[in-house]
């Protein structure tokens, strides 16, 4: 029996993580730390697991050092989702990005590093720590050069797990997923923003022109892809870096007519507004090294994923209904206008 420690197990990756591990692992015992910050749901977590005595929920902050010194003393893995996650909002209030992402993966690195019991750290990164695409498709030795102060906080923490293993031999492992979508995840991103505003006949406003290029990965083969990296033999994974990720990469206009298309809504629900600061023009993974070392690969294609995420959407309006007024927020732009993204 293992018992894993999930930072962040609330929120959108998080909680999809939850319920894959507890439903695969029948003898593992999970432990979950969240802040139920705007982005964290108790509800993503089904009641089923909430009351199994396989389950502990600890409402706290990642960086309440005693806390989190506890909860990683008697757990033989830490997987760390907690984040502030989301680059308008880096743009709106930058500060608790740097507080929660880089201080709170400081105080988590620490407490693995006093514990011997823990087996390995797996640090949930994130592409947006590249930036533009200079070479495509994008490998793990891709510059970093992040271009908002939310993708500027992840690289920071992502090089600072890095450091834990280069000075300390901390048993740790760093994952970059490309742009995620799927079941749970908040308005405020753009594909669960223009599904809800399909389904409400509202108009979808796309930044810029819309070429913008994302690699779009379902949720579920990210969790597959932790789960591997979690049970790998740890010499095979230990200070590495692994991105995750599809190498198809349509264009965010493509997106959203596609979901007009699906939900048979005209295109006309189309607007346009500014392109948002720090705007990153594409992404696209290689997942080469993944595949190579720990034979992952995607297995849900683009439609199909769309799809079953706008199945859930159509399905659970109850869950989504009450986090509208988070849709958009407010960005003063370089001229000083506001505009909402």
């Amino acid at each position: 029996m293992k018992t894993i420690l999930i930072t962040g197990g609330a929120g959108f990756i998080g909680s999809n993580f939850v319920r894959h591990i507890f439903n695969k692992y029948p003898d593992y015992h999970l432990i979950v730390l969240d802040l139920l910050t705007y982005a964290g749901n108790p509800e993503n977590i089904p009641n089923q697991i909430k009351e199994s005595p396989r389950f502990e929920f600890w409402y706290g902050n990642v960086n309440n050092a005693g806390l989190v010194d506890m909860l990683v003393r008697k757990s033989d893995a830490v997987v760390h989702f907690a984040a502030e996650s989301h680059v308008a909002r880096s743009i709106f209030d930058d500060r608790i990005f740097f507080e929660t992402d880089v201080l709170g993966t400081q105080t988590i690195a620490s407490a693995v590093l006093e514990h011997p019991r823990v087996e390995r750290l797996i640090h949930i990164s994130t592409s947006e720590v590249y930036g533009t695409a200079v070479c495509s498709p994008m490998d793990e030795d891709h510059p970093l050069n992040p271009m908002t102060p939310y993708a500027s906080a992840k690289a920071g923490a992502d090089r600072l797990v890095y450091s834990y293993w280069a000075t300390y031999n901390l048993p740790a492992v760093i994952v970059r997923p490309f742009n995620q979508y799927g079941p749970c995840q908040h308005l405020e991103k753009v594909i669960p923003r223009f599904i809800t505003s399909a389904l409400l006949d509202q108009t979808l406003t796309v930044h810029g022109d819309g070429t913008s290029r994302r690699d779009w990965t379902y949720v579920t083969d990210t969790c597959d892809a932790i789960d591997r990296i979690l049970h790998a033999d740890i010499q095979k994974v230990k200070g590495e870096v692994f991105n995750v990720g599809t190498g198809q990469d349509p264009d965010v206009l493509a997106v959203a007519e596609k979901i007009l298309d699906i939900l048979d809504k005209p295109a006309e629900l189309i607007s346009y507004i500014g392109d948002r600061p720090g705007q990153v023009q594409h992404h696209i993974c290689s997942s080469e090294k993944i595949k190579k070392v720990l034979g992952w690969k995607p297995t849900i294609n683009f439609e199909e994923g769309l799809a079953k995420t706008i199945e859930w959407y159509r399905e659970n309006e109850s869950w989504w209904r009450k986090l509208l007024w988070m849709k958009h927020v407010p960005i003063k732009t370089r001229t000083g206008e506001v505009e909402y993204y």
